[in-house]
Protein backbone atom coordinates (compact mmCIF):
# COMPACT_ATOMS: atom_id res chain seq x y z
CA UNK A 1 0.00 0.00 0.00
CA UNK A 2 1.06 3.65 -0.67
CA UNK A 3 0.99 6.92 1.08
CA UNK A 4 0.96 10.27 0.82
CA UNK A 5 3.07 12.80 3.69
CA UNK A 6 -0.52 13.58 5.04
CA UNK A 7 -1.61 10.00 5.35
CA UNK A 8 1.19 8.28 6.11
CA UNK A 9 1.68 10.91 9.17
CA UNK A 10 -1.51 10.31 10.05
CA UNK A 11 -1.02 7.27 10.41
CA UNK A 12 2.35 7.18 12.59
CA UNK A 13 1.05 10.22 14.72
CA UNK A 14 3.20 12.44 13.52
CA UNK A 15 3.35 15.57 11.50
CA UNK A 16 4.07 15.93 7.84
CA UNK A 17 6.55 18.54 8.72
CA UNK A 18 8.52 15.96 10.67
CA UNK A 19 8.48 13.62 7.36
CA UNK A 20 9.10 16.14 5.28
CA UNK A 21 12.46 17.08 7.41
CA UNK A 22 12.93 13.79 7.56
CA UNK A 23 13.31 13.64 4.10
CA UNK A 24 15.49 16.84 3.56
CA UNK A 25 17.73 15.29 6.27
CA UNK A 26 18.23 12.15 4.44
CA UNK A 27 16.83 9.51 7.05
CA UNK A 28 13.97 8.50 5.47
CA UNK A 29 13.24 8.99 1.59
CA UNK A 30 10.22 8.40 0.06
CA UNK A 31 9.76 5.81 -2.73
CA UNK A 32 8.89 8.31 -5.42
CA UNK A 33 7.41 11.73 -5.76
CA UNK A 34 4.32 11.49 -7.98
CA UNK A 35 4.08 13.90 -11.39
CA UNK A 36 2.42 16.59 -8.95
CA UNK A 37 4.94 16.82 -6.37
CA UNK A 38 4.02 14.88 -3.78
CA UNK A 39 5.72 12.51 -1.80
CA UNK A 40 4.89 8.89 -2.22
CA UNK A 41 6.41 6.03 0.76
CA UNK A 42 5.90 2.26 0.82
CA UNK A 43 5.66 -0.95 2.60
CA UNK A 44 9.63 -0.44 3.19
CA UNK A 45 8.88 3.57 4.14
CA UNK A 46 6.64 2.37 6.38
CA UNK A 47 9.03 -0.14 8.31
CA UNK A 48 11.61 2.11 8.22
CA UNK A 49 9.18 5.03 9.77
CA UNK A 50 8.36 2.30 12.80
CA UNK A 51 11.96 1.74 13.50
CA UNK A 52 12.90 5.70 13.02
CA UNK A 53 10.36 6.21 15.63
CA UNK A 54 11.11 3.15 17.72
CA UNK A 55 14.32 4.67 18.43
CA UNK A 56 13.20 8.03 19.09
CA UNK A 57 11.09 6.87 21.98
CA UNK A 58 14.22 4.93 23.17
CA UNK A 59 15.82 8.81 23.56
CA UNK A 60 18.27 8.10 20.63
CA UNK A 61 19.59 11.22 18.73
CA UNK A 62 18.78 11.82 14.90
CA UNK A 63 22.01 11.98 13.95
CA UNK A 64 22.55 8.34 15.62
CA UNK A 65 19.31 6.83 14.12
CA UNK A 66 20.40 7.44 10.59
CA UNK A 67 23.84 6.17 11.38
CA UNK A 68 22.27 3.12 12.53
CA UNK A 69 19.52 2.99 9.49
CA UNK A 70 21.63 3.92 6.80
CA UNK A 71 24.27 1.17 8.00
CA UNK A 72 24.63 -1.64 4.75
CA UNK A 73 24.77 -4.16 7.65
CA UNK A 74 21.48 -2.82 9.17
CA UNK A 75 19.26 -5.68 10.33
CA UNK A 76 15.60 -4.69 10.81
CA UNK A 77 14.69 -7.67 12.62
CA UNK A 78 17.77 -7.85 14.80
CA UNK A 79 16.72 -3.74 15.74
CA UNK A 80 13.15 -5.22 16.60
CA UNK A 81 14.66 -7.92 19.06
CA UNK A 82 17.06 -5.07 20.71
CA UNK A 83 14.13 -3.12 21.17
CA UNK A 84 11.90 -5.26 23.06
CA UNK A 85 14.88 -5.82 25.14
CA UNK A 86 15.33 -2.15 25.98
CA UNK A 87 11.89 -1.85 26.04
CA UNK A 88 11.48 -4.73 29.09
CA UNK A 89 14.31 -3.38 30.92
CA UNK A 90 12.32 -0.12 30.90
CA UNK A 91 9.30 -1.78 32.06
CA UNK A 92 11.26 -3.77 35.19
CA UNK A 93 12.52 -0.58 35.63
CA UNK A 94 9.32 1.34 36.08
CA UNK A 95 8.12 -1.43 37.82
CA UNK A 96 10.72 -1.11 40.19
CA UNK A 97 10.12 2.57 40.56
CA UNK A 98 6.19 2.25 41.15
CA UNK A 99 6.91 -0.60 43.96
CA UNK A 100 9.26 1.97 45.41
CA UNK A 101 7.08 4.54 45.39
CA UNK A 102 3.84 2.31 47.17
CA UNK A 103 6.52 1.09 49.36
CA UNK A 104 7.53 4.33 50.44
CA UNK A 105 3.38 5.50 50.94
CA UNK A 106 2.90 2.54 52.97
CA UNK A 107 6.17 3.75 55.09
CA UNK A 108 4.54 6.98 55.78
CA UNK A 109 1.22 5.67 56.84
CA UNK A 110 3.39 3.15 59.10
CA UNK A 111 2.35 0.19 57.72
CA UNK A 112 6.22 -1.42 56.62
CA UNK A 113 8.97 -0.71 57.44
CA UNK A 114 11.78 0.63 55.16
CA UNK A 115 15.99 0.92 55.30
CA UNK A 116 17.42 3.95 53.80
CA UNK A 117 18.87 1.35 51.48
CA UNK A 118 15.38 0.49 50.13
CA UNK A 119 14.57 4.28 49.73
CA UNK A 120 16.98 4.01 46.36
CA UNK A 121 15.67 0.70 45.00
CA UNK A 122 14.49 1.40 41.22
CA UNK A 123 17.07 4.91 40.96
CA UNK A 124 20.15 3.35 40.62
CA UNK A 125 18.96 0.56 37.98
CA UNK A 126 17.83 4.18 36.47
CA UNK A 127 21.29 5.54 36.77
CA UNK A 128 22.91 2.46 35.30
CA UNK A 129 19.91 1.91 32.24
CA UNK A 130 20.49 5.72 31.08
CA UNK A 131 24.33 5.54 30.94
CA UNK A 132 23.74 2.44 28.92
CA UNK A 133 21.79 3.86 26.77
CA UNK A 134 24.06 7.25 25.92
CA UNK A 135 27.06 5.49 25.94
CA UNK A 136 27.28 2.08 26.37
CA UNK A 137 27.91 0.86 22.79
CA UNK A 138 31.15 2.92 22.84
CA UNK A 139 32.77 2.07 26.73
CA UNK A 140 31.67 -1.62 25.89
CA UNK A 141 33.78 -1.26 23.19
CA UNK A 142 36.73 0.23 24.29
CA UNK A 143 36.90 -1.50 27.82
CA UNK A 144 34.92 -4.75 27.63
CA UNK A 145 31.58 -6.26 28.43
CA UNK A 146 33.24 -7.61 31.82
CA UNK A 147 34.50 -4.31 33.04
CA UNK A 148 31.15 -2.50 32.23
CA UNK A 149 29.40 -5.18 33.96
CA UNK A 150 31.51 -5.22 36.78
CA UNK A 151 30.91 -1.38 37.35
CA UNK A 152 27.27 -1.26 36.83
CA UNK A 153 27.55 -3.74 39.74
CA UNK A 154 29.19 -1.86 42.14
CA UNK A 155 26.77 1.53 41.24
CA UNK A 156 24.13 -1.28 41.97
CA UNK A 157 25.98 -2.30 45.32
CA UNK A 158 26.44 1.66 46.33
CA UNK A 159 25.33 1.72 49.80
CA UNK A 160 23.22 5.50 50.20
CA UNK A 161 26.39 7.26 51.97
CA UNK A 162 28.67 6.10 49.09
CA UNK A 163 25.46 7.32 46.51
CA UNK A 164 26.12 10.74 48.20
CA UNK A 165 29.78 10.93 48.39
CA UNK A 166 29.68 10.24 44.40
CA UNK A 167 27.24 13.16 43.69
CA UNK A 168 29.28 15.44 46.12
CA UNK A 169 32.41 14.13 43.91
CA UNK A 170 30.93 15.21 40.67
CA UNK A 171 29.89 18.50 42.06
CA UNK A 172 33.82 19.01 43.50
CA UNK A 173 34.96 18.26 40.29
CA UNK A 174 32.83 20.79 38.32
CA UNK A 175 33.43 23.42 40.86
CA UNK A 176 37.32 22.95 40.57
CA UNK A 177 37.53 22.78 36.89
CA UNK A 178 35.85 25.83 36.72
CA UNK A 179 38.35 27.44 38.90
CA UNK A 180 41.16 26.11 36.94
CA UNK A 181 39.82 27.06 33.69
CA UNK A 182 40.41 30.68 34.72
CA UNK A 183 43.92 30.13 34.83
CA UNK A 184 44.41 28.53 31.35
CA UNK A 185 47.08 25.95 32.91
CA UNK A 186 46.27 21.92 32.83
CA UNK A 187 49.37 22.01 34.91
CA UNK A 188 48.12 24.13 37.78
CA UNK A 189 47.72 22.72 41.48
CA UNK A 190 43.85 23.34 40.73
CA UNK A 191 43.50 21.62 37.71
CA UNK A 192 45.85 18.50 39.55
CA UNK A 193 43.41 19.17 42.29
CA UNK A 194 40.28 18.19 39.66
CA UNK A 195 42.09 15.40 37.91
CA UNK A 196 42.79 13.90 41.57
CA UNK A 197 38.99 14.15 42.28
CA UNK A 198 38.32 12.95 38.87
CA UNK A 199 40.28 9.79 39.98
CA UNK A 200 38.07 9.46 43.18
CA UNK A 201 34.95 9.47 41.40
CA UNK A 202 36.01 6.96 38.90
CA UNK A 203 37.14 4.32 41.53
CA UNK A 204 33.49 4.00 43.10
CA UNK A 205 32.63 2.51 39.47
CA UNK A 206 36.33 1.00 38.89
CA UNK A 207 37.29 -2.08 40.85
CA UNK A 208 40.89 -1.43 40.34
CA UNK A 209 42.86 2.03 38.74
CA UNK A 210 44.87 2.22 35.78
CA UNK A 211 46.28 5.32 34.40
CA UNK A 212 46.23 4.33 31.08
CA UNK A 213 42.41 3.93 31.62
CA UNK A 214 41.96 7.28 32.93
CA UNK A 215 44.32 9.05 30.23
CA UNK A 216 41.70 6.62 28.05
CA UNK A 217 38.96 7.92 29.39
CA UNK A 218 39.74 11.26 29.06
CA UNK A 219 41.01 11.41 25.67
CA UNK A 220 37.30 9.63 24.82
CA UNK A 221 35.60 13.30 27.01
CA UNK A 222 37.04 14.74 23.92
CA UNK A 223 36.41 12.64 20.86
CA UNK A 224 32.78 11.91 21.88
CA UNK A 225 30.67 14.33 21.30
CA UNK A 226 28.38 13.52 23.80
CA UNK A 227 30.98 13.76 26.60
CA UNK A 228 32.55 16.56 24.91
CA UNK A 229 29.06 18.43 25.03
CA UNK A 230 28.84 17.28 28.66
CA UNK A 231 31.98 18.79 30.24
CA UNK A 232 31.40 22.01 27.74
CA UNK A 233 27.99 23.23 28.57
CA UNK A 234 29.12 25.29 30.84
CA UNK A 235 32.03 26.41 29.40
CA UNK A 236 33.56 25.58 25.87
CA UNK A 237 37.05 23.91 26.23
CA UNK A 238 36.43 22.01 29.33
CA UNK A 239 36.52 18.10 28.07
CA UNK A 240 40.09 19.49 26.70
CA UNK A 241 41.49 21.27 29.49
CA UNK A 242 40.29 18.26 31.81
CA UNK A 243 42.16 15.36 29.28
CA UNK A 244 45.07 17.96 29.38
CA UNK A 245 45.12 17.67 33.34
CA UNK A 246 44.61 13.92 33.40
CA UNK A 247 47.56 13.71 30.83
CA UNK A 248 49.29 15.62 32.93
CA UNK A 249 48.07 13.84 36.73
CA UNK A 250 48.53 10.21 35.14
CA UNK A 251 51.54 10.96 32.83
CA UNK A 252 49.75 9.40 29.89
CA UNK A 253 49.14 10.66 27.01
CA UNK A 254 46.65 8.76 24.32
Amino acid sequence: MEYTVQKLGKLAGISTRTLRYYDEIDLLKPARVSSSGYRIYGTKEVDRLQVILFYRELGMSLDEIKRIVRDPLFDRKQALIEHRMRLVDQRRQLDQLISNVENTIAFSEGRITMTDKDKFVGFKQQMVHENEQKYGEEIREKYGDEAIDQANQKVMDMTPEEHARVTQLADEIKAALAQAMQTGDPASDLAQKAAALHKQWLMFYWNEYSKEAHAGLAQMYVDDERFKAHYDQQQEGTAEFLRDAIHLFTGVKK
